[in-house]
């Protein structure tokens, strides 16, 4: 399987392309900035600069994959919530289309749900994450929506909480890439699902299953 991940520098996206490249599957990490590729080829992934914000088009950037991850995050900045979280989530949907890739899996938000609800200074990101969720969604691709908790970097215990009525906690990076990939080897139970994620008793595997 060839699975092309935006945002391919960020935390859990490096993680995810760990994972898929130790057991064998094609990883590509997409990339703003050219001098972060051989931290991704270092792991075993391919890494190719596609500028979420800038291109128009996308469809070249993820010519030949099966599945796409979307991961990406502005990280600052009202505006860039807008053209990052949004733009660059719609623009992957496009692209997923044009190219006939079926599968999208998009790391959302917990609160995305409900933007109303988060604070002020959290509101344009959660808006943002829930208009982009709601894009995927009515896009008519093979897709699932995780919404994790707090992210922390803390290392991975391979047990979540995962459901769309999970309350608010925090989770690791690394168990989140893991969730990913469990997400893109059980379609049978993923597929057309939104899920809130935290750190719990259930191992990953089971708890993709459950879904």
């Amino acid at each position: 399987m060839n699975v092309v991940v935006a945002g391919g520098h960020g935390q859990i996206a490096l993680h995810l392309l760990r994972l898929l490249a130790e057991r064998g599957d094609g990883a590509w990490g997409l990339i703003r900035n050219p001098d972060h590729a051989p931290e991704l080829e270092r792991l075993g992934a391919r890494a190719t600069v596609c500028d979420l914000e800038e291109l128009e088009n996308l469809a070249a950037c993820v010519a030949d994959a099966d599945a796409v991850v979307f991961a990406a995050g502005s990280g600052s900045g009202a505006e860039r919530k807008r053209t990052v979280d949004l733009g660059g989530a719609v623009k992957l949907v496009d692209a997923a289309r044009v190219t006939g890739i079926r599968r999208y899996v998009m790391v959302s938000a917990m609160g995305a749900g409900d933007p109303e609800a988060g604070g002020e200074q959290m509101r344009p990101y959660l808006e943002a994450k829930a208009e982009a969720d709601q894009v995927l969604a009515r896009s008519g691709l093979d897709f699932t929506v995780v919404r994790p908790g707090r992210l922390t970097d803390e290392p991975g215990t391979g047990r979540v909480a995962a459901g769309p009525g999970v309350e608010r906690g925090q989770i690791p990076r690394e168990d989140v890439a893991a969730v990913l990939l469990a997400t893109l080897d059980h379609d049978e139970t993923t597929i057309a699902k939104t899920f809130n994620l935290i750190g719990g008793e259930t191992p990953i595997e089971e708890a993709m299953r459950l879904l």
